[in-house]
């Protein structure tokens, strides 16, 4: 894996992002809203962000398959519908309700809606979509989103209180989640076994389930949610290398032996845990998870590795005591 992958915060530009998510918008009051006047997609705005001009499907013409129309006060894009040759549309920081135009632009490869006033991300099947962004809306749930080489899925800083609708039988290419900064109780409803990366971190997970189904995960951030205990996880998740469970309220240190489900495990970061303040909980990890390569900020050096190594064998000698001990008593 690679020293972004190891990461305890996500990726550079994550954490770059997690940075600006401090400063919070000011959400508008009921009459600010009601008072918002329609601003419709003009001709001139769609002329103003086009490019990148390529051949049409049947390669007998060309049309600009790119628009970039962010900050627009947009209402109502309408308009859209019209021009099906489009591939890549950004359509962040608008005043978008409905979508629904965008049903016609079959041939859409990436899409991204950022900061509008959309209340659900449900869209007309869009058959080559492979990127879509919704952040930071107030979308509730996860419904109707069905297109069929969807990729990557961004749904951080909406609503969402439960996961529901997402389709394996549909979502067949979908790799990667984000569902950070919502309002989550716990991870049931991710039916995807193709899912390869998954974000939910500022949540209000309290307990883990249905994460069995998850059999290609390699990376699970969990930041800073309510969980107490590490039960939930499942040895079908074999994949699973890089978990994130900083900033959680985990007490015991041998919370961590349920984690020895998970063979490939190879970072792990407990930091802002109230069982990460214990003297032993550097080595105590790497005791119970011997291939461990690093906590927190900090990989395992050999020293550390042999005397975790030391620890093991002596408590299986005194463990192997106690059990011959108890058979001698039994045998008196």
């Amino acid at each position: 894996m690679s020293d972004e992958e190891f990461d305890e915060d996500y990726s550079a530009n994550e954490q770059e992002k997690e940075g600006e998510e401090g400063e919070e918008k000011k959400e508008p009051t009921e009459e600010e809203e009601e008072s918002l006047s329609p601003h419709l997609f003009t001709e001139e705005i769609l002329k103003e962000g086009l490019s990148l001009l390529c051949k049409t499907g049947n390669g007998l013409a060309h049309a600009y398959v790119k628009l970039e129309a962010k900050e627009k006060d947009l209402t109502d894009i309408s308009l859209l519908q019209n021009y099906i040759h489009l591939r890549y549309v950004d359509l962040s920081e608008n005043q978008l309700r409905d979508l629904s135009p965008l049903g016609s632009l079959i041939h859409l490869l990436w899409l991204k809606v950022d900061g509008n006033r959309l209340t659900s991300a449900r869209l007309t099947e869009l058959p080559y979509l492979q990127i879509a962004s919704f952040a930071h809306n107030r979308i509730k749930d996860t419904e109707g989103i069905t297109h069929p080489r969807l990729g990557s899925l961004n749904l951080k800083g909406n609503e969402i209180q439960v996961i529901s609708g997402l389709d394996p039988g549909k979502l067949t290419n979908l790799h990667t989640v984000e569902l950070r900064g919502n309002k989550l109780e716990t991870t049931a409803g991710l039916h995807l076994p193709k899912l390869k990366n998954l974000y939910l971190a500022q949540n209000f997970i309290t307990h883990l389930e249905g994460l069995e189904e998850l059999v290609q995960l390699t990376t699970l951030h969990l930041r800073d949610n309510k969980l107490e205990t590490l039960d939930g996880f499942s040895k079908s998740m074999k994949c699973l290398q890089y978990l994130n469970l900083r900033g959680n309220g985990i007490l015991n240190l041998q919370e961590m032996a349920k984690l020895q489900v998970l063979p490939m495990l190879r970072a792990l970061v407990l930091m802002d845990n109230p069982c990460s303040d214990e003297g032993e909980f550097r080595m105590e990890a790497l005791v119970l998870l011997p291939r461990l390569e690093r906590l927190d900020k900090d990989f395992f050096e050999e020293d550390e590795r042999a005397e975790a190594e030391e620890t093991r064998q002596r408590r299986r000698d005194e463990e192997q005591e106690m059990e011959e001990s108890a058979q001698g008593e039994v045998t008196e």
